[in-house]
């Protein structure tokens, strides 16, 4: 197979040559110390309704529970928006199946202003029926505020995946700057065709006006769009994003704009096939180890 145009520049005999060398040096895991727990939020949400949670330190160890919290949300009802984080959910109401043969529902909302006294009893036994009520006549909780605490940190384990493409951009972010320092050129991040006319003179044709590049670079007049994801695990998204870039680097290309997709991770190398496919029709794949090896310092000297 002939070389491509980075072939070129990286002075690579074929492209399949490039493609190995591409695939052979990703990386597995790129994890910072701010990946783990999103502290900042976690607090966020504790401050909330921290007042509340220490009134809840009430009932711990109340051997006549249902009495003791009829009472307490009765006298206190914002207490009663503590519950949801309590047992991790995010929604402010839940629906509860109490009849499984006609399929009928509780429903329990624990955001109202006031509520009534049957409303309270429904509350208190859904504390009950969920074994939440256990841990606190038990002991087993001492600490509401301890408690939401841990429930949190739970709950923003789920963000750990946009944090991931938050560290891939923050790394590639980087090297772009280092690269257009030393070569004089000016970049933004989340650029958009806005930015880029008002700061750049530069008119973009845009598929939809929110649309945002991770990079833009301004090589004297001319632009390059960098693309970065980092993907630990594969999947479908894999194959979906290598079409979807296909598609962007021949809509950039026919306004005269490069297309630069860095990506990388051990999720990859279950699914070469479609990243081959972008490889193949397009001039810049480029991974982490590339961008150390000044890959591309290279694409923009070449202008």
């Amino acid at each position: 197979m002939q070389p491509n145009k980075l072939c070129r520049l990286l002075n690579i005999e074929n492209q399949d040559l490039l493609f190995e060398k591409i695939t052979s040096s990703f990386k597995e895991k790129i994890t910072q110390w701010d990946y783990f727990v999103n502290w900042d939020k976690v607090i966020r949400n504790i401050k909330l309704f921290e007042k509340e949670l220490h009134l809840l330190n009430y009932l711990v160890g109340k051997k006549d529970l249902r009495e003791e919290a009829f009472e307490l949300f009765k006298k206190y009802p914002e207490t009663i928006r503590t519950i949801p984080t309590l047992l991790a959910i995010r929604a402010g109401s839940v629906d509860v199946l109490i009849d499984n043969k006609n399929f009928v529902y509780n429903h329990l909302d624990f955001f109202q202003n006031e509520y009534t006294a049957s409303e309270i009893k429904e509350i208190v036994e859904f504390i009950i029926n969920t074994g939440l009520g256990d841990l606190i006549e038990n002991k087993q909780l001492k600490s509401f505020v301890d408690y939401a605490t841990g429930v949190e940190v739970g709950l923003d384990s789920n963000g750990r995946k946009n944090r991931g493409g938050t560290l891939m951009e923050n790394l590639v972010e980087e090297f772009v700057k280092e690269t257009c320092t030393s070569l004089g050129l000016e970049y933004m991040s989340q650029a958009t065709a806005k930015r880029i006319k008002l700061e750049w003179g530069i008119d973009l044709i845009v598929d939809k006006s929110s649309r945002q590049i991770d990079f833009a670079i301004n090589n004297n007049g001319k632009l390059y769009f960098i693309e970065c994801n980092f993907y630990g695990g594969g999947g479908s998204k894999l194959k979906s994003t290598a079409t979807e870039y296909i598609k962007m680097n021949e809509y950039w290309n026919a306004q005269g704009i490069e297309f630069i997709w860095v990506t990388d991770g051990a999720g990859w190398k279950s699914t070469l096939r479609p990243l081959r496919e972008y490889f193949d029709r397009a001039d810049y794949l480029l991974n982490l180890e590339m961008l150390k090896e000044g890959s591309l310092e290279n694409i923009l000297n070449h202008n």
